[in-house]
């Protein structure tokens, strides 16, 4: 299996979605409750600050095994250097290191960027995805409880934080 990264572009949105609404109708990774078009996604990557999927190429077929974006965390103009992640991964495609190595090339770009916080925000449950997190360098910030409600459950968030530069570049 033969692996590309690369920025993510409005042509992807197919297959990103594809990859999405798995996780819309059958996990609580994200607390978006209806499927998406690729119509949708295309116009929210306009708000992305950075964007990468990898494709894989088996049996001289690619396809896209996963994505991952950041943009900035909240409006406010002091908080332009601080943005937040996601990452999905096609459901059958987790376990093979696609996640650490779409992760990796994000954090590397929003540091080249200028970004000086990034944030992953995660369902408390989705244990995977906090050691993950942890792995990367990323740490626990806050904890908020039962802040979400999918599938008739309340839920709870953490917030993890990643510091990428020392001083602030305004």
């Amino acid at each position: 299996m033969k692996t590309i990264i690369r920025p993510a572009t409005t042509a992807d949105a197919t297959a990103i979605v594809d990859i999405y609404n798995h996780y819309i109708l059958h996990g609580t990774e994200t607390f978006e409750t209806k499927p998406i078009t690729a119509t949708e996604f295309a116009q929210r990557m306009a708000t992305f600050s950075v964007a990468f999927v990898c494709e894989v190429e088996e049996a001289g077929r690619r396809s896209i095994a996963g994505y991952c974006y950041a943009h900035p965390w909240k409006e406010r103009t002091a908080y332009r250097k601080t943005w937040e992640t996601s990452i999905y991964l096609d459901h059958n495609r987790r376990g093979y290191g696609i996640g650490r190595t779409l992760t990796t090339q994000l954090i590397d770009a929003c540091r080249k960027s200028g970004t000086h916080v990034l944030i992953a925000c995660i369902t408390e449950e989705n244990h995977s995805s906090i050691e993950f997190h942890k792995r990367l360098g990323f740490t626990q910030a806050s904890h908020f409880h039962e802040v979400g409600c999918k599938f008739g459950r309340w839920l709870d968030v953490v917030d993890m934080e990643l510091p990428l530069s020392a001083q602030p570049t305004l």
